[in-house]
């Protein structure tokens, strides 16, 4: 697992961080929405830079910042920064998030999230890789509050979370002013629940698009849907 990923334009290293690249990372950066006139993108809790680096690929943004709070995910993500295409888009702050809302008065156009997700303590016997899993390492509210602050009056914010964590998530962000305009439900067989859920939210309170996408047929064998989603960036897509 500490291989390096190699995409189609780009290779990330991860062999510093807690957390690998996984299906989650790539179904974010591969479903957000990409408007032609972004502006400025903001990835809170970069990891390898994965997010950053798919969007640094879909866009023409000028500006796509980043965060990363661990000390050794934050200089491989910035080592990945530097490798890409992209090097002068791509910029990532060493910080906490509520050091960065602090010192930051810019506000994004889009903010992109693939949070911590275990509320619950996990103890897997890596402790980077438990802290970058845990949700007490950045609570969704403590997410949500910061994006409420940092995105700009017509900005999206896209995340992906827990499906069983849906409902409460959604109350939580209307608490901030922040409603769902998108949504898609993933499982990974047709047989499976639903496991994740990916949301786009605006400052709007509009009618939801809802979609379903199933990963796989079978074990490696892919549908034609999550295919075309991922195609641009996997290398046996």
């Amino acid at each position: 697992m500490n291989k390096p990923f190699k995409f189609k334009q780009f290779t990330v290293h991860q062999d510093r961080c807690g957390m690998k690249i996984g299906t989650d990372g790539v179904l974010l950066g591969a479903w957000t929405a990409v408007e032609q006139e972004l502006e400025s993108i903001l990835d809170i809790g970069a990891g390898t830079g994965i997010i950053s680096l798919m969007l640094a690929q879909r866009s023409d943004a000028p500006t796509i910042d980043a965060i990363e709070i661990d000390a050794d995910a934050y200089e491989q993500c910035v080592d990945n920064f530097e490798a890409s295409p992209w090097g002068n888009r791509l910029y990532c702050y060493h910080a906490g998030l509520d050091e960065f809302v602090d010192e930051i008065d810019d506000r994004y156009d889009l903010i992109i999230s693939n949070p911590p997700f275990y509320s619950e303590a996990v103890a897997s016997g890596d402790v980077s890789r438990d802290l970058a899993r845990q949700n007490s390492a950045l609570p969704f509210k403590e997410l949500l509050q910061a994006v409420s602050i940092l995105l700009s009056d017509s900005g999206i914010f896209s995340v992906i979370i827990p499906y069983k964590e849906e409902t409460e998530f959604l109350k939580m962000a209307a608490n901030f002013g922040l409603f769902p305009k998108r949504v898609t439900h993933i499982r990974g067989h047709m047989k499976t629940p639903f496991k994740r859920s990916l949301i786009e939210f605006s400052r709007t309170k509009e009618a939801v698009v809802a979609y379903e996408l199933t990963i796989e047929k079978e074990r490696h064998s892919y549908t034609q849907e999550y295919i075309d989603l991922t195609q641009d960036f996997y290398l046996k897509m």
